[in-house]
């Protein structure tokens, strides 16, 4: 079954205009699928829930930590759906090993996990409706201009984002896709 509606605009697009860096994976190339091991669990037959692996370089000099994050803004939901969001990564972090993202898995300095739209603390990984249209997932590395964004765990995907809103000094993205 294919949905009939539009593609969703880029969700970047309507935040105010910041500066960009470099993000790159070893799992995943940007404007291509992804493999099915970044899949959530039942999405695909080798779905793993593995977040990928990313680097990023090049963010400017007043970067005081680093927020991570997955988005499918192509979710049939007026505000698409959240996969990931790690906050308060140090400065020193520049590179996470594919399923960082794991539930309980050791993150560098204070830096945490909120809950995804899964319902969960970790990475939960694609799992768009059988038959629709690629969905892109949007992952972003923030680059904060402060230590810790002021929010804690039990913080929602759209509170980190009013507070990145605020702090972002540059954007680091890497679209990859997913189709079932």
């Amino acid at each position: 079954m294919s949905l009939d509606r539009p593609e969703a605009e880029d969700p970047y697009l309507k935040l105010p205009q910041v500066g960009s860096f470099s993000v790159t994976s070893s799992d995943l190339e940007h404007g291509q699928p992804q493999d099915e091991k970044h899949a959530y669990s039942g999405a695909a037959e080798n779905a793993a829930n593995a977040s990928p692996q990313l680097s990023w370089s090049g963010f400017p000099e007043p970067t005081k930590s680093f927020v991570v994050t997955c988005f499918d803004p192509d979710a049939p939901t007026p505000s698409g759906f959240w996969h990931w969001i790690l906050v308060d990564l140090p400065v020193g972090t520049t590179s996470l090993d594919t399923n960082a993202g794991a539930a309980g898995a050791a993150l560098p300095g204070n830096a945490f996990h909120v809950r995804n739209d899964w319902g969960s603390k970790d990475y939960g990984g694609a799992y768009p409706p059988d038959g629709d249209r690629p969905h892109r997932y949007y992952y972003v590395v923030h680059a904060v201009d402060v230590e810790s964004l002021g929010v804690d765990s039990g913080a929602t995907p759209a509170v980190v984002s009013f507070n990145l809103a605020f702090h972002t000094l540059a954007r680091a993205e890497l679209v990859a896709t997913f189709q079932r």
